[in-house]
């Protein structure tokens, strides 16, 4: 099997963006603003809290977009309200050739969008598929993050060739596990929207984001009028504090699932057959065992230090290293690695501490 990771930002461009944060807030908050953890309600003249507003600006700075918004529903929320203000109920969109992230799904079924789909890893059939529904087509959705174990395409190079066919169809990118790690996200490489959740952010859970073009994003805003459905200021400091520190904790991340893939491929352990660095939603590294030992092995896991299961992928709750099953669209591209692979999400852990806890899994699974 041949993965292609998302790239991820090195220490040095990690840190670069938390400057850019931090220099974006002092641009939208005086010093005595910044230290308080932010007003309840909807404020007369605004309808929303102000010290949401200025973390919604300092987002779009952080992205070089023209508008965000913070709105309630996570990362799924935010591509939910997206797809509203993009695209109408019963509209028709294109979509990657694979196995469509199961909330996603919820979202167009419920809007009753009709999906068209077409390999955005092959060019010639995108093109192919462009052309021959240039009319039918309202709008493109595109997942950052990788939806099946050989998805290898470039999110900008999609957009352009969507571009040229479509013109200014509304595009919206699903940026979750890709923002911050990657050097651009949609809304910075011509998409219309781009979408993400704060929780894997190290932010609050709940909270997600939508950036990208003013017309759009003011929609969605407008969607969220009533007081309920508003981002309260402490929930909006808290993403914002999260959106800071996030980048260089998951550049780390990066580096460390490769040390890992690397260490593992050098034979350190018997019994692992491979070992790949794969964005499985989050990046995490696959090991594939030269025997069905999968289920066995996750059972014993937790005993070993190992998070039995995830919270949010990269929330801020999560420390330890996350031994698991692989994810369902990986799943349903090949069953059998569900009884001979596990994904390990190696959180804030260091490869040493990995690598550990996999030999000892391994040595109770054959010895007892």
């Amino acid at each position: 099997m041949e993965t292609y990771p998302l790239y991820s930002r090195t220490f040095e461009e990690a840190r670069d963006i938390q400057f850019k944060v931090v220099d974006a807030a002092t641009r939208h908050f005086n010093g005595a603003e910044a230290l308080d953890l932010g007003d309840l309600g909807v404020v007369k003249g605004t309808n929303r809290p102000l010290q949401t507003i200025r973390v919604e600006k300092v987002f779009a700075d952080a992205f070089d977009a023209e508008d965000a918004c913070l709105v309630r529903g996570a990362g799924t929320g935010a591509l939910r309200w997206s797809l509203i203000a993009a695209v109408n109920p019963g509209d028709t969109i294109l979509v990657h050739d694979a196995p469509i992230y199961p909330t996603t799904k919820v979202s167009l079924d419920t809007m009753g969008v009709r999906a068209i789909a077409a390999d955005y890893n092959d060019d010639a059939h995108l093109e192919q598929v462009l052309a021959a529904h240039s009319n039918d087509l309202n709008g493109v959705l595109i997942q950052h993050s990788r939806q099946k174990p050989d998805d290898s395409y470039d999110l900008g190079h999609v957009i352009d060739i969507v571009r040229k066919h479509l013109g200014s169809a509304p595009i919206v990118t699903d940026d979750n596990y890709a923002a911050t790690k990657v050097l651009k996200i949609g809304c910075q490489l011509g998409a219309d929207l781009s979408t993400f959740s704060c929780f894997k952010l190290l932010g609050p859970e709940g909270v997600g984001v939508v950036l990208g073009k003013n017309d759009y994003v003011e929609k969605v805003r407008k969607l969220q009028y009533s007081g309920g459905s508003q981002v309260q200021g402490p929930e909006a400091m808290a993403a914002l504090r999260g959106l800071i520190y996030a980048p260089v904790a998951l550049s780390i991340t990066g580096a460390t699932c490769h040390e890992v893939a690397r260490r593992l491929n050098a034979g350190e352990l018997e019994h692992v057959k491979a070992a790949y660095v794969a964005n499985a939603e989050s990046k995490a590294v696959l090991v594939e065992f030269d025997e069905n030992i999968a289920e066995s092995l996750l059972e014993k896991a937790p005993a070993h230090g190992a998070a039995p299961h995830p919270v949010g992928c990269e929330s801020k709750y999560e420390f330890l290293p996350m031994f698991y099953r692989i994810s369902g669209t990986f799943r349903a591209k090949d069953p059998t690695w569900e009884h001979r692979m596990v994904r390990i999400n190696v959180m804030r852990s260091g490869p040493d501490t990995v690598i550990r806890i996999l030999h000892e899994l391994i040595d109770e699974t054959y010895n007892g």
